[in-house]
């Protein structure tokens, strides 16, 4: 299992991983962004920062699946 982790990553870094890397990525900046909104929203909001990082963090990685679920693999 962890050499599979450590394929794809190689194969993420390099560029290789999936069909149309420039999608990806911007499904993956989108996912950073959003995740960085709901943390200065919820900071604003009153929140502390651990609490709001956990927040930002749980929103931004339970939005991947949307955000990756039409991308092809090589």
């Amino acid at each position: 299992m962890l050499e599979m982790v450590r394929s794809s990553a190689s194969l993420f870094f390099q560029g290789k991983l999936f069909a149309e890397p420039l999608k990806a990525y911007t499904q993956l900046a989108l996912g950073i962004l959003i995740a960085a909104v709901v943390l200065v929203a919820a900071r604003e909001g009153g929140l502390a920062l651990v609490p709001a990082a956990a927040l930002a963090g749980f929103v931004g990685g339970a939005l991947q699946p949307y955000l990756f679920r039409n991308l092809r693999y090589r």
